[in-house]
């Protein structure tokens, strides 16, 4: 599916003068600038999703020996759904000194050291994406986030959205220079802006609270994602 949006019209007697750096092309009639946005859905093929462990122990060594040991068992639980070394990633890493607060206010109490390791994954398998996650609720993760969907690659879907934004741009700057009298167009300049799901990390790791057991894979939808592009088009009206 295309859409598309024109939010500029800019009509003037002369192309505006050219940094250093740009070619100018003279123009002698009125010029017609449009920005044109025109975005392309599709099915994604890559998911990635978050997964980590996060223990409490009284010391610091403690913390991080439970955790190493929790943490293994959840890249091993990854390897065993055979997925790739080079689709899984750390992405965090911390340990923080834990304290309670009196209700009252007053002196906090040391309460020991959180340890926490993250993941990112990257899946291919668009139908295991559910699987995925119990596997890793059931290997120990007891932080989970995303899943967020993309194209492993954009190239496709680009290429359509450009072709569509330029052909929808040439148009409307054609009815423009009709509408002004002219019988045609000269392109003078284009400009191009790219959004898509392509390589977009994951959301910040919130944690969530999953059952161990379940009777059914998690259901996960992913839709359809958009690859957008936008370009500023400049055009002289001939005759």
């Amino acid at each position: 599916m295309i859409r598309y949006a024109v939010p500029l019209l800019v009509l003037g007697a002369l192309a505006a003068p050219a940094t250093a750096a740009e070619v100018q092309i003279q123009a002698q009639a009125p010029v017609v600038e449009l920005t044109v946005t025109d975005t392309v859905n599709a099915k994604p093929d890559v998911a990635r999703l978050g997964a980590g462990v996060t223990t409490r122990a009284k010391t610091a060594q403690e913390a991080v020996r439970q955790n190493a040991a929790a943490m293994q068992k959840v890249v091993d639980r990854l390897h065993a759904l055979g997925i790739a070394d080079k689709d899984i990633q750390t992405s965090g890493y911390a340990l923080n000194a834990q304290f309670t607060y009196p209700p009252q206010g007053g002196t906090p109490t040391f309460a020991g050291y959180e340890a926490s390791n993250q993941v990112t994954v990257k899946l291919r398998q668009m139908n295991k994406v559910g699987d995925v996650l119990d596997a890793l609720v059931a290997a120990g993760a007891n932080n989970v986030f995303g899943p967020s969907f993309m194209l492993d690659d954009l190239t496709p879907t680009q290429a359509a959205a450009r072709a569509a934004a330029f052909k929808h741009g040439q148009t409307l700057a054609q009815e423009y220079a009709r509408m002004a009298g002219y019988t045609g167009v000269r392109l003078l300049e284009v400009s191009e802006n790219v959004q898509g799901s392509g390589g977009m990390p994951p959301p910040p790791p919130a944690p969530l609270a999953f059952r161990a057991e379940r009777d059914s894979s998690t259901p996960i939808e992913p839709g359809e994602v958009g690859t957008t592009v936008t370009l500023t088009v400049k055009y002289e009206m001939t005759r």
